[in-house]
């Protein structure tokens, strides 16, 4: 896959995403997609995407049946990674099967906004966490590490600061900012896209042995999808590994 080249780069904001080394010698096979774009938009998903949606939707539902997700291995790998940092993934599920296990549960999917409803097409489509981060409050960049315990949190719907529990996995910005805690479990309300969200980055994730190629057609998706119906103004992507973990 090539970056994307139809806008000369905007020097002047350089989004940073990488996996610390302690991450890479627990997990090393971590497969993660990465986008940084501006200039996009977000709010009611043209009729167009809504249509997609609701396709993808009635199309995972089919495809998965009355298959347990944790036979999934996509799925399975998830939950292999988050007792690999000493959580219970029954009782904090990685994003992509709480996604899947409200759709088989309940039929289907709110439709948010542009931006959430793209990453939430692509995330059941692969069985893969995607995720969606407003860019306005992270400074100096993101990297996935093993909590000290100290970062700040602010959960959706609350109005309290918290922090991370010693040795989860975080989302982190170089202030002690967390986007994300339990690797994909959940992410900040700060960082959670608005209607004046305007500069994004998508992960994509997964530790399976198909990692690599359902990452990059997950990845293939998205850019796709943003192209489509968020406008953005310029689009950089890249595919990390333990070999190639960080994105700049």
């Amino acid at each position: 896959m090539r970056p994307d080249r139809r806008v000369p780069c905007d020097t002047s904001r350089v989004a940073r995403f990488q996996y610390d080394a302690p991450i890479l010698e627990r997990f090393p096979a971590i497969v993660g997609g990465v986008i940084h774009a501006t200039g996009v938009s977000n709010g009611v998903p043209p009729q167009a995407l809504a249509d997609a949606f609701r396709f993808e939707c009635s199309a995972a539902r089919a495809r998965i049946g009355d298959l347990p997700l944790s036979s999934i291995p996509a799925l399975a790998a998830w939950r292999r990674a988050f007792r690999g940092f000493g959580v219970d993934p029954t009782q904090y599920r990685s994003a992509a099967e709480a996604l899947l296990r409200r759709l088989t549960k309940q039929g289907g999917l709110p439709s948010i906004s542009t931006l959430v409803d793209i990453a939430n097409l692509v995330s059941i489509r692969h069985a893969l966490p995607v995720a969606v981060f407003d860019q306005r409050g992270i400074v100096g960049g993101t990297t996935v590490r093993f909590a000290r315990g100290d970062e700040r949190w602010e959960d959706l719907g609350s109005s309290t600061t918290e922090h991370p529990e010693a040795g989860e996995v975080i989302f982190v910005d170089d202030t002690g900012t967390v986007s994300a805690r339990r690797w994909c479990w959940r992410q900040s309300a700060p960082s959670a896209a608005s209607d004046s969200t305007t500069e994004v980055l998508l992960t994509v994730e997964g530790h399976h042995e198909a990692a690599r190629e359902d990452v990059v057609r997950g990845l293939e998706d998205l850019l796709a999808l943003l192209h489509a119906y968020a406008g953005p103004a310029h689009v950089r992507h890249a595919l990390l590994t333990q070999r190639d973990p960080a994105f700049d």
